[in-house]
């Protein structure tokens, strides 16, 4: 019997002959790519050739990558800066247009970092119920400042005078309907998902919404209200960066271990000096210092009001004179409103960051990098307003404690006293007039001391 031939070799189904590994048959991929070579030929018995499958583009290097989003980080830049001073020119219904998305963008985005989608759950509602409460709680705080600052008109309309004088039930009622519906969704086996998200969500509300309501107010006290707190952050963010990275040495905070002293003080000194050089020029116009009294107003046509004081200069004289050999004067004159900008300045430089750091804080919890990508090469809305919220709200309560001026004439509160007191609370309303007058060391303690004794006589 003959032996078989060494470089013979028989192909099998399954199995290696002598125990060694076959070679896998050749695919249908394989076949077709061989049958596509140059010179194979075809099923009819005819060649072609075929161009060479184009090789694939290699990967971006690092530095390509960085050069990149540079570039794209830098176009949204001035797009949304171009964006900004149109609608801040255009009018203060368009600037209130632009504020309104800002906090819809970020509620949205907070809402999406915990938010687990809701098929997995088999929980229809769960993302309905946010939308829900959002516009709730903005149809509430929204109303609040219309109401409040163009009463004048809506107490004379017939349609919006139950709208105006029921708000805040109306309001709450809405709230309530959203709460009903919610725990009447509640799922055995879900409970501790839904009302994470429900608190969750309230605070999305509280963070976002609420803060969002006193950048509205700002508008409707004056553009300048609006636009020192924002320029102000910016400006701040710009030099703390240019400052750090130039001469800084000692961390600021763990949280955020780029953030160094030196960057912080030269941040708050820049902020100071932007923020005067900004306010000379825009206290000269009655568009940015008025209160809003007509939506369709703009930069070209202004506002007319009668200034605040605060923007009016006056003479200042210094509690202690120069050396003569400064040659600078003792007085000199300046509108107060130069003393706030220095105030705000350090709450934007001191206390605004923190917002940033707090959502630093956030986004470590969560482990993710931005809140989104709903900016080009800046991430999400959340990372680039993170410290413009809280900004804005300490400078509508600054603004309302130090500087509003709350207008009412004499006439008007003496009849509501008349016509709607009793001699007795009359008598008390002036006894509480005499006691703060005393105490601001404006008449004499003896007219308090009189009138305690006719209260008694009566």
């Amino acid at each position: 019997m003959a032996r078989p031939r060494k470089d013979v070799k028989f192909q099998h189904r399954g199995g290696a002959a002598n125990g060694k590994a076959r070679r896998p048959s050749t695919s249908m991929s394989e076949i077709s790519e061989n049958a596509s070579e140059p010179g194979s030929p075809t099923r009819n018995g005819a060649s072609h050739k075929i161009k060479p499958a184009s090789p694939e583009p290699p990967p971006q290097s690092e530095y390509e990558k960085k050069k990149q989003n540079f570039i794209t980080r830098t176009i949204w830049t001035f797009i949304m800066i171009g964006g900004f001073f149109w609608s801040m020119f255009a009018g203060h219904i368009y600037i209130i247009i632009v504020v309104t998305a800002v906090q819809i963008i970020s509620f949205k985005e907070v809402i999406a970092i915990s938010n687990v989608p809701s098929r997995a759950r088999s929980l229809r509602f769960t993302k309905t119920l946010n939308w829900y409460f959002l516009g709730t709680t903005m149809y509430f705080l929204y109303g609040e400042s219309v109401i409040y600052y163009f009463k004048h008109i809506l107490l004379v309309d017939k349609i919006l005078l139950p709208l105006a004088t029921h708000h805040r039930f109306i309001s709450f009622m809405l709230y309530i309907i959203g709460f009903i519906f919610f725990v009447s969704s509640l799922q055995k086996g879900h409970y501790k998902f839904q009302f994470t998200q429900f608190a969750w969500t309230h605070m999305a509300l509280f963070l976002i919404v609420g803060q969002a309501h006193f950048v509205i107010n700002n508008i409707f006290e004056g553009m300048i209200w609006f636009f020192l707190p924002v320029a102000m952050v910016i400006t701040n963010d710009i030099f703390a960066y240019i400052c750090g990275i130039t001469f800084g040495r000692t961390p600021l905070i763990k949280i955020s271990p780029k953030k160094t002293w030196e960057g912080f003080l030269g941040a708050w000194f820049f902020t100071i000096i932007f923020g005067i050089g900004v306010t000379h020029i825009m206290i000269r116009y009655k568009y940015f210092i008025c209160p809003v009294n007509d939506l369709g107003a703009n930069l070209w046509t202004g506002l007319e009001c009668k200034p605040n004081p605060v923007f009016i200069p006056r003479m200042f004289t210094l509690p202690v004179p120069l050396p003569e050999w400064t040659q600078l004067p003792s007085r000199f004159s300046i509108a107060p409103v130069q003393f706030h900008v220095f105030v705000l300045a350090t709450f934007a430089s001191l206390i605004a960051p923190f917002g940033g750091f707090f959502a630093s804080g956030l986004k470590r919890t969560f482990k993710i990098k931005d809140f989104g990508d709903s900016i080009p090469g800046h991430g999400g809305m959340t990372d680039r307003m993170d410290c413009q919220f809280i900004m804005g709200s300490i400078a509508f309560m600054y603004y309302s404690s130090f500087i509003a001026i709350h207008t009412t004439s004499v006439g008007g509160i003496i009849e509501s006293a008349i016509t709607g007191l009793t001699p007795e609370e009359q008598m008390e309303v002036v006894k509480g007039l005499s006691k703060h007058l005393v105490n601001q060391e404006i008449i004499s303690p003896k007219v308090l001391e009189y009138l305690s004794g006719q209260l008694r006589r009566r």
